[in-house]
């Protein structure tokens, strides 16, 4: 099945050879002033410490719910950091920060805990307008939303058990696939790219179904709807595969994002709860052989598939950089795309994009309150993660130290230049 070009152009249009190299950390905080850099720096060596980051989530947690006035200290700190402001109009600094660099952006409504019809339709409603933004700036090239955003994990559980929905159920799942068609077809109509984000596995299933739905109806042109793998799913490789198999069948082209995974601690302590196989891969190095294996696969099945790595794992997007070189395949190739978190790994996106290739950054946005549940898991993530904390304030540390290189020569250059005079 031939892919068709009607999406929105990369945002970076360069074919240029660059040598790739994640270490270049003039590239990496380019954008970042020396003040900038001296807050990162501060942020990251706070979560280099678990113990720290422990005590700071109990106490803001304690805080806010005592109505503290601390709104101010957050937003200033970890909140702009990781996110991009409370509304999509307080987003535009960071878009265009981003744009700059050639590093596109994912604005990704982070309100989470509702749990109303009203709530899910103002959900959609919010959606909406990412995706009318995104049809209004190259510098949006996706949209995301979760599919617990629009409809109850209790109802999209149930529709994957053997129980079956009664009547009430029925209706209200009715108009999840609703909600789901609305937001699918107004991203085909604006010809945006979206992201149906991936979720727990008692749910997950529930969250395939709908979404190959919505590629089967709306990725016969062009790729507009795409699905999440989490790759620390055992199962999940094999999934991809008949995914693939599932589309060329049909006739539409499938949209994968890539990630290793984001609930290895609950999928676990379910999976021992319940007394049922343990869905996650046993070991981290089988997780980055799956994932490593599906780019590959990609690779392969790269007439029917468009992808996103979704990754902070530098040897992952190394692999796929250096697959596309030894197939000739074009850095900006419109089909292949990076993707990391705002305030994450910008050693890797900053000189992915600078090298050519099609980047973006996801920027949460909502109001501080509201997206506090996801700078909490920003932070345990950054201790959790072997080495993620260590590698980001390494990284700091080692563009302080050039910085201070560079304005020590700058002033010997300028007094040799005075003493010449």
């Amino acid at each position: 099945m031939p892919k068709m070009d009607i999406l929105k152009a990369p945002i970076h249009q360069q074919t240029r050879e660059t040598k790739l190299s994640f270490d270049d950390t003039s590239v990496a905080f380019a954008n970042q002033s020396d003040w900038q850099l001296k807050k990162t720096y501060f942020i990251f060596a706070a979560m280099n410490r678990n113990w720290l980051v422990k005590i700071g989530t109990f106490f803001i947690k304690l805080f806010l719910m005592l109505k503290f006035p601390i709104k101010g200290a957050i937003k200033n700190t970890i909140f702009e950091h990781f996110c991009g402001g409370e509304t999509i109009e307080g987003c535009t600094h960071t878009i265009q920060q981003l744009d700059k660099a050639h590093i596109g952006t994912i604005l990704d409504y982070s309100v989470e805990g509702e749990d109303s019809e009203q709530s899910f339709d103002e959900t959609v409603k919010e959606i909406l307008r990412t995706i009318e933004k995104a049809a209004q700036m190259p510098a949006i090239p996706f949209s995301v939303f979760k599919v617990t955003g629009i409809a109850s994990t209790e109802l999209l559980e149930k529709a994957q058990s053997t129980q079956g929905l009664n009547e009430t159920e029925t209706a209200a799942f009715a108009r999840v696939r609703e909600r789901m068609d609305l937001l699918c077809k107004a991203a085909y109509e604006h010809h945006v790219r979206i992201f149906v984000d991936a979720e727990e596995t008692w749910i997950q299933d529930t969250i395939d179904r709908l979404t190959y739905e919505m590629m089967e109806r709306y990725n016969r042109k062009e790729c507009i709807v795409w699905n999440t793998y989490q790759m620390y799913r055992v199962e999940s490789y094999a999934n991809l595969v008949q995914a693939t198999e599932t589309a060329v069948a049909k006739g539409y082209e499938l949209g994968v994002k890539l990630v290793r995974g984001a609930y290895m601690e609950k999928e676990r302590q379910r999976a021992h709860e319940m007394e049922y196989a343990d869905p996650i891969h046993a070991t981290k190095e089988a997780t980055d052989q799956a994932y490593n294996q599906a780019v590959l696969y990609f690779l392969e099945n790269r007439n029917v598939i468009s992808i996103c790595l979704g990754t902070h794992n530098e040897y992952s997007c190394l692999l796929m950089a250096e697959k596309m070189k030894e197939a000739g395949i074009p850095v900006n190739d419109a089909h292949i795309w990076f993707a990391q978190l705002l305030g994450m790994s910008d050693n890797i996106s900053f000189n992915l994009a600078h090298s050519g290739y099609n980047v973006a950054k996801y920027v949460p946005y909502g109001p501080v309150e509201a997206v506090m549940p996801y700078l909490f898991r920003r932070a345990e993530e950054n201790t959790s993660v072997a080495g993620q904390a260590s590698r980001e304030f390494t990284l700091l540390k080692k563009e302080a130290r050039r910085r201070k290189r560079a304005v020590r020569q700058q002033l010997c250059k300028s007094k040799k230049t005075a003493q010449q005079a």
